[in-house]
């Protein structure tokens, strides 16, 4: 078989409606900076620092107060 090419020829109507559909495209928009922490967490991580500090400065006035005790003993 020949191999050729036919063209094929573009017919508008001159009467009746003309369809014609439309493709969605991308629409680009400003990227989104979203925060590495959310608020949420940065909250629960400070609530469990400020925690670990109050148990840091009781164990150390604890401490503190043992040796007083220690040394008062011996005075």
């Amino acid at each position: 078989m020949p191999e050729t090419k036919q063209q094929i020829k573009e017919v508008l109507p001159k009467q009746g409606l003309l369809y014609q559909e439309d493709m969605p495209t991308v629409v680009l928009c400003k990227p989104k900076i979203l925060p590495l922490k959310s608020v949420t967490l940065e909250k629960l991580e400070r609530m469990q620092r400020e925690a670990q500090d109050t148990v840091k400065q009781q164990e150390a006035q604890q401490q503190h107060g043992d040796k007083q005790d220690f040394f008062s003993d011996y005075s």
